[in-house]
């Protein structure tokens, strides 16, 4: 699942960066925020697949946030945290498009299953198997096959060929990949993508499929 990007909004900063670097560890992309401007500003820049919200934020809450969310962008699945633990406030949170509701202090080990789950419904829209040519990549199996041969790859070459061929031919900027496969921490100046790139190609082997366009991005026709 590391191609999920997930947003953590929680302004406990020493708590919202440790279940960043927790997620990085189980290879999630993840931006954080640390209060409802801040969670807004990035939701409005970047898409995500799940965005954890703590219910008690400052500048605008949690609540707000939730709503307007769940109203503009549907496709993002939301758990909400909180340190209320009462049946009245998990149907609240609901109530208001949370996807899933989890009480403070939590497991870390079910806040990443809860992810996770959240994650796969988040591409539930998506198809089952993309084919592009002699090139099929099944996101459920995680199995690439070019002109019927299995192609070993690692799990960022995965996410990115993913992501190339969910665009449909388009062509995919380096920074849209940088983004999506890592997250906004990356260094814009970093070759990891080249580097990334450069391997995919020579596993997925010739004719060439992933082609550059100079300046713009990358692409497979």
């Amino acid at each position: 699942m590391d191609d999920v990007r997930v947003l953590v909004v929680e302004d406990e900063q020493l708590l919202a960066d440790a279940v960043a670097e927790g997620l990085r560890r189980e290879s999630f992309a993840v931006d954080v925020a640390y209060d409802g401007d801040g969670a807004l500003e990035r939701l409005g820049v970047n898409e995500y697949d799940v965005l954890i919200l703590d219910r008690d934020l400052p500048t605008v809450d949690g609540d707000e946030v939730c709503r307007q969310v769940s109203a503009r962008l549907p496709e993002t699945r939301i758990l909400m945290l909180t340190a209320a633990s009462a049946v009245l406030d998990r149907v609240g949170g609901l109530a208001l498009g949370a996807d899933d509701y989890l009480g403070k202090p939590f497991a870390f080990a079910e806040l990443v299953a809860r992810v996770r789950a959240l994650g796969r419904r988040a591409r539930a829209a998506a198809p089952p198997v993309l084919e592009r040519g002699d090139l099929r990549l099944d996101p459920n199996r995680r199995e690439v096959f070019r002109g019927g041969h299995y192609v070993a790859l690692t799990r960022k070459e995965f996410a990115v060929l993913e992501e190339l061929l969910r665009a449909d031919g388009a062509v995919v900027s380096a920074e849209q990949l940088l983004e999506r496969v890592w997250d906004e921490h990356i260094d814009p100046f970093t070759n990891v993508l080249r580097v990334t790139i450069m391997t995919l190609r020579r596993k997925l082997g010739d004719p060439p499929v992933v082609e550059t366009v100079a300046g713009v991005g990358y692409q497979i026709r």
